[in-house]
C-alpha cells in the first residue's frame, strides 16, 4: 500500500493562507467601523412617559396565593 505524499502540504497551506490574506485584507481595510459609543449623562436622555409616573407591580403566577 503506497504512502500518502505530504511533502507538498506545507507549501500548499502556506500559499492558501497568503491568498486568503491578500483577498480579505483590502476588504477589511475598506470597511468602515462604527465609532465607539460615548456615554450620555442619564438626566439628559431621560424622558417622561405616562407609564413612568405610575407604580405597577407584575405578579408572578408562582407568587400568588394558592387556590385549592
Amino acid at each position: 500500500m503506497p504512502q500518502l505524499d505530504t511533502s507538498t502540504w506545507a507549501i500548499t497551506i502556506m500559499f492558501s493562507l497568503i491568498t486568503l490574506f491578500s483577498i480579505f485584507q483590502p476588504k477589511l481595510s475598506n470597511f468602515n467601523f462604527l465609532p465607539l459609543p460615548y456615554f450620555k449623562p442619564k438626566n439628559l436622555i431621560y424622558s417622561y412617559y405616562p407609564w413612568t409616573l405610575k407604580w405597577t407591580k407584575i405578579y408572578s403566577p408562582l407568587s400568588l396565593p394558592q387556590h385549592s
